[in-house]
């Protein structure tokens, strides 16, 4: 960046650092509405929507969210704590595209990949229940349904609880045992460890 500070800077000699977290999401409006819930004093959450109108494909997400940390300017090398998350769904990506997602989180230990496998909703499940039987995202919704009657890929934060999603947690734990190097194959969750990750910011 040339001739402007980003929003972010931090001056030298602050004290304290707020953790700054980019969420690149797949969806437009339930993950964003998910994790803006955990912007408080000792973090900052910022939702980045990586869903263009076109070009969904891996290496056309990967092109946004890398455009967006160069608007930023944000760089691994940055000396206050930040972290970027990419968080998507299985349904819609082969093995081959998911890959590519994954080889990204390489470069740097603050890039991270973060899967629901069917999808974001399997997450949300979690919140209720341990999620078994469920097969493809259509079960996974119905199912939801039947705790949060009126969710059509939109979500009223204030029906999750913290002891909520300290439960999903540990659900998703235990799905994920022993832990994926990569990401879930079976129904499952890895966005435990980024939501672990902010409540230790």
């Amino acid at each position: 960046m040339t001739g402007k500070r980003r929003k972010f800077d931090r001056r030298l000699g602050q004290l304290r650092y707020r953790k700054l977290f980019i969420i690149a999401t797949e969806g437009v409006k339930t993950e964003p509405q998910y994790f803006e819930r955990f912007s408080g004093s000792n973090s900052v959450v910022r939702v980045h929507c990586l869903k263009g109108k076109h070009d969904s494909a891996p290496p056309h997400v990967l092109k946004r969210m890398k455009e967006h940390l160069d608007r930023e300017g944000l760089k691994p090398s940055d000396k206050f704590p930040w972290e970027a998350w990419l968080v998507v769904d299985k349904d819609q990506w082969t093995e081959e595209q998911l890959a590519q997602l994954h080889k990204w989180t390489k470069g740097a230990d603050i890039y991270k990949f973060a899967l629901s496998n069917p999808s974001f909703e399997y997450w949300l499940l979690l919140h209720f229940e341990d999620g078994k039987g469920v097969a493809n995202s259509q079960q996974c919704t119905t199912r939801l349904k039947q705790y949060l009657p009126d969710y059509d890929k939109g979500i009223d934060i204030r029906k999750i609880t913290q002891e909520m999603i300290d439960d999903a947690v540990e659900r998703a734990k235990a799905r994920d045992n022993p832990p994926c190097q990569d990401w879930p194959r079976k129904p499952g969750s890895t966005v435990y460890k980024l939501v672990e990750s902010i409540q230790k910011a």
